[in-house]
């Protein structure tokens, strides 16, 4: 291992970054597919694919090696995750026989880390999120760190809220708590107590969280202890710890009690329920891509169409065009806020604020053996 990343009062702790790469990346279909999710691809000029983005600016912490992350995805992956990232060490990738949501991966994560280093700090971190600035993403994520050695509390960052998102789950921030930190230049950002967690709301209720100016969109990264994590899932998630811990022992448990366990998310099985999460808001350009409507966020001031390869139309504003073959076009007529995806056997056309619903859509195609090819 590295040396370590963190001098704290009770000595020094290294951090272990877990990237969760299970999604299926549904709302980009037809772009992201079953056999090629949303993590794998790449979405802007850099020639780097989302996943491979996210290690890079991991790495980038002072301390953090590739040696140090652990990543958790689905068994269907497993090739690709290291075909993409051909220096993370065969065993620091942990493979899900089924996918259980983010509580059992992040417990699984846990109980590995734990075994490598029982003192450690863990953070939780998304494979197909963008990050625009990722010199202060390092520093709030020292920050986090530092709060989490210090503290027992599991430390959520929250993203400052700039319009009102309804595809986004938000965090109120209650009292602001004591760090004792300094960041860069002498000045650290404020931690506060979490009051709640509330999840995607509806446009209406989305306004009011912005007029308050007390909520944080939740960007679902988190820092702990290992220890304290796992703390937390043998009081609120007793019968998923005991089963996971006793599989995580056994040689060929994992595969055997993964499919038992329940589904459910971190923030439904802990966070929701703890008494001792905080939240560090910030700003880094992150955006979680979440589907066809990042796009214009990504290519932002091209024009009033958003064209990722040919494009001609008459009367076409607010649209998003992209195709995989550079020779095809699209070609529209009066449409306005639209996205049309070409792929090589899949046209998709969606109105802007239906996006959403491409997951149902994908849903059908998963239903109808006829069509399940086009997952």
């Amino acid at each position: 291992m590295v040396s370590d990343v963190l001098e704290t009062g009770g000595g020094a702790r290294q951090f272990y970054p877990v990237i969760l790469a299970g999604g299926s990346g549904e709302r980009f279909w037809p772009l992201s597919r079953k056999s090629k999710p949303k993590q794998f691809l790449s979405l802007d000029d850099s020639g780097l694919s989302l996943i491979q983005a996210t290690v890079g600016r991991l790495t980038g912490i002072p301390g953090v090696e590739v040696e140090d992350i652990l990543i958790v995805t689905g068994v269907d992956h497993r090739m690709q995750v290291l075909e993409h990232l051909p220096d993370l060490p065969t065993e620091n990738l942990l493979v899900e026989p089924v996918a259980r949501d983010t509580a059992a991966a992040v417990l699984y994560a846990a109980l590995k880390v734990a075994q490598m280093d029982p003192g450690g700090l863990m953070g939780v971190f998304h494979s197909d999120h963008r990050v625009d600035d990722p010199g202060t993403f390092v520093q709030v994520v020292q920050q986090a760190t530092a709060l989490a050695a210090a503290q027992d509390v599991l430390v959520t960052i929250g993203i400052e809220a700039t319009y009102p998102s309804v595809a986004y789950g938000y965090i109120e921030r209650g009292e602001q708590i004591e760090t004792g930190q300094t960041g860069a230049g002498g000045a650290s950002l404020p931690a506060y107590q979490v009051a709640r967690f509330t999840e995607k709301p509806s446009a209406a209720r989305a306004q009011e969280f912005l007029t308050t100016g007390r909520y944080s969109w939740n960007s679902g990264m988190f820092v702990w202890k290992v220890q304290a994590i796992l703390s937390a899932f043998e009081r609120y998630q007793p019968e998923l710890y005991a089963a996971l811990s006793a599989a995580v022992a056994q040689r060929g448990g994992v595969r055997r009690a993964y499919p038992t366990l329940p589904k459910i998310s971190i923030d439904y099985a802990i966070l929701e329920k703890a008494d001792n999460v905080v939240v560090i808001p910030a700003e880094f350009g992150w955006d979680d891509l979440g589907d066809w409507n990042a796009l214009e966020r990504l290519l932002r001031g091209q024009g009033e169409n958003v064209a990722v390869g040919r494009h001609v139309g008459i009367d076409t504003e607010g649209a998003i065009l992209y195709t995989t073959n550079g020779d095809d076009l699209i070609a529209t007529i009066g449409l306005d806020d639209v996205v049309v995806v070409r792929t090589n056997e899949v046209t998709l056309v969606v109105h802007k604020d239906r996006t959403q619903d491409i997951k149902k859509l994908v849903q059908q195609l998963k239903d109808n053996p006829d069509l399940e090819r086009y997952v």
